[in-house]
This record gives structure tokens, C-alpha cells and sequence, in this order.
């Protein structure tokens, strides 16, 4: 197996998370880390080697790979120059800041002939993995709609993404996480139509709250709804931090948490409709709503998924050996920005975004 030789651009949080990751997995050796700000070079490992600027990263042959961890707005010229550096390319999320510069990106790693790809490793998480399975498996019947949630108290951002010039904002942070989750799940699906809020709640220049709704041409009505300034006194309850929801005509799934806890919930059998008939529950003349009667609902357990996010490196590692294709295509990641900007453009103008 060859050792794929990383140098990694920018030690902030992802950047130290990338160091400890790719230090432990066999088949990797992270030769070097540079960062505009020498402070964050202080704490890097022994052995690493701390470059004085990126030139020094692309000029020096010991590296295979550059995984650029840099700031949303740095991407744009930092992927050019590792491509004409003849450097292989993992770029964190979101690629680019908008279509335009993506397809710029493009255009020149297509001419330098490297590698390309994303690190959207949250399509390893266990919780929407679990949500894919139940979805794959098709034991809900025919969906009909799918709600991914996260919420959280703390309200403000840190750091550089407080201001919108460096790409800061939660639709940029962990909206193109859930979104593209959203469209893995199911990718044979176009979406007809996008409609969605996009809201600066506490946070002066960035978005900290969106709810996005898309309606996809197999039915299927998807929602996807961040705020990091929603309070709860049931901090214990695990419903607040992370939530999915998917519904069948057959059952409903739900999970809660990124350790994911829920089931899979059926009736043992429907009320039949009867036309001009009232019928007398014990909550009264419902069928809908209220307290079902005991023994009314039964259960199944999640079909949970056993992944981390190791799984992506050990993914790029396959491919960058010829073993399997990379997991994220960019054309993927091109519909995701295109995805976002017609979020933004409908929040703007309040109304639904024809898409595809």
C-alpha cells in the first residue's frame, strides 16, 4: 500500500482535526502544515514540518496531497494553486463561494489533470447513515417527507465566521453538511422547487437560523432547519441537539442525537374510513389525534449504521489507488452551491425557486 503524503494548509480547528486523524490512520504521513499565523503553527506535532508560506508546501516534492483547511474565502485561490502545483486536492466544505468560482476551480484542475475532491465526511455520520438505511430499505412504503434539524443555544459564531467576506454563516458552515446529506440520500431525485428563510436572529452580518423546504419530483417533501439561538430547559433531552424524521405510508422513522436513539413506529392496524359514520374513542369522536389505544402502536428498532469519519480517508485512500471511485464527485458539490444560492434568492424575495 502506498503512503499518501499530506500537507495540510491552515491549523485551525479542521486543520488540528485533520494532524490527529491522518497521524493515526495507516497509509497517510502528514509531511507539513502552513497557516498565515505563525501562533497556530506552534502546537504541531513532532516530525511535521511547519512551512513559512504555502509556496513552500507546493514547491516541495514530498508532497502528494494538499488538504486546504483555510478560510471559505481562500479556496477559490488556494485549489488553483495546488492544481498547478501538480498537487492532488481534498478541500474543505464549502468548496466554493459560490458557482463561479467553483467553475473557475474546475476548469483549471481539469487542465492540470489532479485529483479533486471535497471532505464532506459528514456523509459518514452514524445518525444520517441510519436515516439512509431506513430510507434504502424502503420498509416505511412510500415516503412522503423527510425533516433534518439541528439546534443549538450558544447563538454566535466565532472567529472568522462572523463576517460574510470570509465566507462565515451557518448555511455555509453546516448548512452544505445537511443539505448535501439531503440530496446523497436520495440521488436520483431532482428537486422541482425550492422555498426558504434564511434569517440573521442575533448575529449582525451572518445567518444563524434557515429552514429550507424542497419539494423533489418523487414526491417527497424535504425540509432541513438550523438555528443556533433555539433555548430549551431540557438540555438532557435529546431531541434538541440533533433530529430526523422521515414519514411512510407504511411508518414513520424518528432518531435523536448524533449517537443516534429512536425507532421505527407502525400501527397494527387502521381505523377503515367510513363515510357519513362517527366513530367514538376513548378521547372522544377522533381517529387522527389523541392518546392511542393501548397496544395500538408497535415498534422496531433502527437499522443503525456502524460508520465514523475515518471512513472518508480510508475511502480517498482506495481511490487515490485506483481501488474505488472518490466518494464526493464535485459535480455533487456544484449542486449543493447551486442548491444554496437558490435558498438565498428565495429568502430574499420570499418566494419558491423553480430548480431542476
Amino acid at each position: 500500500m502506498e503512503t499518501i503524503r499530506i500537507g495540510i494548509i491552515g491549523h485551525g480547528f479542521m486543520g488540528h482535526e485533520h494532524e490527529s486523524m491522518l497521524t493515526r490512520l495507516d497509509g497517510y504521513k502528514v509531511v507539513g502544515i502552513s497557516d498565515t499565523d505563525p501562533k497556530q503553527l506552534e502546537d504541531v506535532k513532532e516530525g511535521i514540518k511547519r512551512y513559512a508560506n504555502n509556496e513552500e508546501m507546493f514547491n516541495d516534492p514530498e508532497v502528494d496531497v494538499v488538504i486546504i483547511a483555510a478560510n471559505n474565502n481562500q479556496h477559490h485561490d488556494l485549489v488553483i494553486q495546488a492544481a498547478k502545483a501538480g498537487k492532488d486536492i481534498i478541500c474543505e466544505k464549502p468548496v466554493a463561494m459560490n458557482l463561479a468560482e467553483l467553475d473557475d476551480m474546475v476548469k483549471v484542475v481539469d487542465e492540470c489533470g489532479v485529483n479533486f475532491t471535497v471532505h464532506h465526511q459528514r456523509r459518514y455520520d452514524k445518525d444520517f447513515r441510519t436515516m439512509k438505511n431506513v430510507f434504502d430499505s424502503e420498509t416505511l412504503g412510500d415516503v412522503y417527507s423527510i425533516k433534518s434539524s439541528l439546534y443549538g443555544f450558544n447563538g454566535n459564531m466565532h472567529d472568522w465566521h462572523v463576517y460574510i467576506a470570509e465566507g462565515g454563516g451557518m448555511l455555509f458552515d453546516w448548512g452544505v453538511h445537511l443539505l448535501d446529506q439531503m440530496l446523497w440520500m436520495m440521488p436520483g431525485a431532482k428537486i422541482k422547487s425550492v422555498f426558504a428563510d434564511v434569517r440573521n436572529v442575533i448575529n449582525f452580518e451572518v445567518d444563524d437560523y434557515f429552514k429550507i423546504l424542497m419539494k423533489f419530483d418523487n414526491g417527497i417533501m424535504a425540509e432541513v432547519e438550523l438555528g443556533t439561538y433555539f433555548l430549551t430547559d431540557k438540555m438532557d433531552n435529546k431531541w434538541f441537539e440533533r433530529h430526523w424524521i422521515m414519514g411512510g405510508n407504511k411508518g414513520t422513522a424518528y432518531l435523536d442525537g448524533f449517537d443516534p436513539q429512536g425507532a421505527i413506529v407502525r400501527t397494527n392496524g387502521l381505523l377503515q374510513n367510513v363515510g357519513g359514520q362517527r366513530t367514538m374513542t376513548a378521547a372522544g369522536p377522533t381517529r387522527s389525534f389523541g392518546p392511542p389505544p393501548e397496544g395500538k402502536l408497535v415498534t422496531e428498532p433502527l437499522p443503525l449504521a456502524d460508520t465514523t469519519h475515518e471512513d472518508y480517508f480510508e475511502n480517498y485512500r482506495k481511490a487515490f489507488d485506483g481501488q474505488e471511485e472518490f466518494l464526493v464527485k464535485i459535480p455533487e458539490t456544484r449542486r449543493v452551491l447551486r442548491l444554496m444560492e437558490a435558498a438565498r434568492e428565495s429568502a430574499r424575495t420570499g418566494k419558491s425557486i423553480d430548480f431542476e
